[in-house]
């Protein structure tokens, strides 16, 4: 069994706002900050962390030193759907009865998920890595992976389905505080981040905090891909999503965003123009890129990312062609790339 943390990392934001530094096992991020939030009611926690033993022993440590258990919990309010933000949910409830809220765009990923039959994702996802033009070797582990079973042990399995409905625009039901929903699709296609209507703690100007989920971060660029649904054709504009939710947080004029990873900042406005002149810049070099026609695979290969393409490992590619994709859907909603050609497609600039 493993151990309990000797010193959970525990930070205390003012006005009964906590964080938790919940460990996500073997990824670059490090860990997602787990908000607690002090009602009336007892503690609702923002997101919970991933499903990982080691995890769910430095969360409940960090309550204890916080001075509350898991099993007072009387919340859980998730900002979307990825595993390291409520691949804990379901262990919370049961250990406390807590109830769930999740925006309905994203409980309906969860639901999905744990209705298909094994292998439905890795059967999607080798026909979506084929019609974007990715190499037989990069797919062929994915094969490999159906024909062995394996696909029951892909996050996200066993997610916790969700009893609340988060309704953007309302007050969230917590006990004495003033906690409302605000939706920003981009990351998943039911982000949302959470506006804590409340002075300020050390009177920073602005109005209240927002908890942001993965929506916006101080040193990092979320990640933008298509939404996935293997059962639905729609043509989605994530890009477009995002950056259109950017601009309605920036007009929030919070004094302080707590993120689920990296560090509190404040003066977020700075932030939402910086990461808009980001894509921006970057939809403007894919133009130029796109002077010949070319399948979403060969685009992402010749993107600029965190290091050199030849060193990037198979499931981060296929993370980087998701993006690519977007940044070319965003680039045909507005009439500046058209698809040429069938199987796999290949885009050119106009």
């Amino acid at each position: 069994m493993p151990q309990e943390p000797a010193a959970p990392q525990v930070s205390d934001h003012g006005g009964g706002v906590h964080s938790i530094k919940v460990p996500i096992p073997d990824n670059p991020l490090g860990h997602t900050l787990v908000h607690l939030v002090d009602t009336d009611r007892g503690p609702v926690l923002i997101d919970t962390g991933w499903d990982d033993p080691a995890s769910w022993n430095t969360l409940t440590a960090g309550l204890r030193a916080l001075g509350t258990d898991v099993s007072a919990v009387h919340g859980v309010v998730i900002t979307h759907h990825h595993p390291d933000h409520h691949g804990l949910s379901g262990q919370v409830r049961e250990a406390s009865g807590a109830w769930i809220a999740m925006h309905a765009a994203d409980a309906a990923v969860v639901r999905r998920t744990r209705e298909a039959q094994p292998g439905v994702w890795l059967d999607y996802l080798c026909a979506k890595l084929t019609a974007v033009g990715a190499p037989d070797e990069h797919i062929a582990p994915l094969r490999q992976a159906r024909a062995s079973g394996r696909a029951r042990t892909l996050p996200g399995l066993r997610a916790a389905l969700p009893d609340r409905e988060i309704v953007p625009g309302d007050l969230l039901p917590l006990a004495g505080r003033r906690l409302r929903a605000i939706w920003t699709p981009g990351h998943t296609p039911g982000h949302v981040c959470l506006h804590l209507e409340e002075a300020h703690p050390s009177q920073l100007p602005g109005h209240g905090r927002l908890f942001s989920g993965d929506h916006l971060l101080p040193g990092i660029t979320p990640h933008i891909g298509l939404y996935e649904d293997p059962d639905d054709g729609e043509s989605t504009d994530p890009l477009g999503d995002y950056l259109d939710s950017l601009e309605r947080v920036g007009r929030l004029g919070v004094a302080e965003v707590l993120p689920a990873h990296q560090h509190a900042f404040a003066e977020p406005g700075v932030r939402v123009r910086e990461l808009l002149a980001h894509h921006e810049e970057r939809l403007a070099g894919l133009l130029s890129l796109l002077s010949a026609p070319l399948t979403p695979w060969e685009l992402a290969e010749r993107m600029e990312w965190n290091r050199p393409w030849g060193q990037i490992p198979d499931g981060s590619r296929t993370i980087a062609v998701s993006e690519a994709e977007a940044h070319v859907r965003r680039l045909e909603k507005l009439g500046r790339v058209v698809r040429v050609g069938g199987s796999p497609a290949r885009y050119h600039a106009v």
